[in-house]
């Protein structure tokens, strides 16, 4: 596993759980405001952690901490994402994975061999969109797939957007709700300019909690839950 990245406790990673974060390194999306550039520009990398010291770090930890998230970059890239879970699953822990959802298939092993307790899928916008936010080639129906997957599952999951004003109007907002179909939770992120890819995007802004409240009840149907995190 190509790690990055360490948090030890987290409070909010994993929903009701206290947690550590395992940072993967390489994405193979470069969305501009990504706010963890070190972990997706091959030109921004920073050593490597050794795996071996982060699992003995967690089984110090175990009985302590609750779950373990893998986030990156793209957990999914990694060739031996799956023996990685398997080795944390063996300690007790619940374990939640954050994905572009560009990879269903790894998708479909981690949930059928039940090494995943959690799901946060990331959409990066409606998919007319997708390869202008996420600045490469995206095949459309990989997305189309993950979503599904995670749908017809019985896995707890979320999907997510990171909302930057000059990015997404409401218009875009409500065509990511139609593409998530019989989905019951769709969480906005709102855009904080700390670090970014793209460096214009640190004058970038979202909306105000005005406005987020005004577009939650106008996206909210049925039973799909829009909510502000």
């Amino acid at each position: 596993m190509r790690i990055g990245g360490l948090r030890r406790v987290s409070f909010i990673d994993y929903p009701g759980r206290i947690g550590a974060v395992v940072f993967t390194q390489g994405c193979n999306f470069r969305c501009p405001y990504c706010h963890n550039p070190e972990l997706a520009d091959p030109a921004r990398y920073g050593p490597l952690l050794d795996e071996g010291e982060i699992l003995s770090f967690l089984e110090r930890r175990r009985g302590k901490l609750d779950a373990v998230t893998l986030t990156g970059g793209e957990p999914s890239v990694q060739p031996d994402l799956d023996l990685f879970l398997e080795k944390i699953k063996k300690m007790g822990y619940l374990t939640k994975l954050d994905t572009n959802g560009s990879n269903p298939a790894v998708l479909e092993t981690l949930i059928r061999r039940k090494l995943v307790d959690y799901v946060a899928m990331d959409i990066k916008g409606p998919l007319k969109r997708y390869e202008e936010i996420a600045s490469v080639q995206v095949d459309l129906s990989a997305i189309r797939s993950s979503i599904k997957l995670l749908l017809a599952s019985e896995i707890e999951h979320e999907f997510r957007t990171t909302v930057v004003r000059s990015q997404l109007a409401i218009d875009d907002l409500r065509a990511i709700t139609k593409l998530l179909g019989k989905a019951r939770s769709y969480v906005l992120q709102p855009f904080v300019p700390t670090k970014t890819i793209d460096d214009s995007f640190l004058s970038a802004t979202s909306y105000s909690p005005d406005e987020f409240a005004a577009i939650c009840k106008e996206l909210e149907r049925g039973k799909l839950s829009v909510v502000v995190r």
